[in-house]
């Protein structure tokens, strides 16, 4: 069973910066695509960025330009810095490992919050 522990988060003021974090139980090598989604409350879940074992990034319009998403493949984690905050990126944040063999996994959430 894979587990993602996500850390970091929290509080942050609009222009502020937080960074959140994601340790997998299992190897990512260099072949599993990660990446972070979010849900703000009464919202659906959305993409906010990935990373594929490549190192090719993605990231939402929305994002683009303030987030930077990293990865360590020799210690299984995934990074997420977040930078220019506005009080839009209030949501719970989820790490995704996609796995080529092994399937799709989610972290638990961690919630960011941006005060105005």
């Amino acid at each position: 069973q894979v587990q993602l522990v996500e850390s970091g988060g929290g509080l942050a003021q609009t222009g502020g910066s937080l960074r959140v974090s994601c340790a997998a139980s299992v190897s990512i090598g260099s072949t599993a695509t990660v990446g972070w989604y979010r849900q703000a409350p009464g919202k659906q879940r959305e993409f906010v960025a990935q990373i594929t074992g490549a190192g090719s990034t993605n990231y939402a319009d929305s994002v683009k330009g303030r987030f930077t998403i990293s990865r360590d493949n020799a210690k299984n984690t995934v990074s997420l810095e977040m930078n220019s905050l506005k009080p839009e990126d209030t949501a719970v944040y989820y790490c995704n490992v996609r796995y080529s063999l092994i399937g799709n996994y989610w972290g638990q959430g961690t919630q960011v919050t941006v005060s105005s």
